[in-house]
């Protein structure tokens, strides 16, 4: 492969992985430490009140979805386990869309949508364009 090509394929992971890891670390962080779990889940409660969706239901899912942005950001900045994390943030983007269309159907996917192309340009780009990261640093040294 050409080399500019491949430094062009290495710059254009990092820049993926950085903006992706910043935007759910800063959406996990607001929900555990500025929002809290509380107002979250109180939050949610209100919206799915209708649907009878019941109260565990909600805090598992409210927690899981807050801890895997907020740990799974970090990852992808760092560039650690990025497999791993990818995977599992589309896992939770999943059921995000999925909370946000049984509250309502017709929801604006302005903030979802892009984090979604963003992870399936993660999942297509080759392990090997993560040459700045701490897998890549673990995977050379061992």
């Amino acid at each position: 492969m050409n080399l500019i090509l491949e430094y062009k394929f290495q710059f254009a992971e990092l820049l993926i992985r950085l903006f992706l890891g910043m935007l759910f670390l800063v959406q996990g962080y607001d929900k555990l430490f500025n929002i809290k779990m509380s107002n979250v889940i109180n939050t949610f409660m209100e919206k799915s009140f209708r649907h009878h969706i019941a109260r565990p239901l909600i805090v598992a899912i409210s927690y899981f979805t807050s801890i895997v942005e907020f740990v799974g950001g970090i990852f992808l900045i760092l560039g650690l386990f990025t497999n791993y994390a990818v995977c599992i943030l589309g896992i939770d983007l999943l059921l995000v869309s999925l909370a946000f269309s049984i509250m309502n159907p017709l929801w604006d996917m302005k903030h979802v949508f892009p984090r979604f192309i963003l992870i399936i340009l993660l999942l297509f780009l080759p392990l090997e364009n993560g040459t700045i990261s701490l897998d890549y640093l673990f995977n050379y040294w061992f």
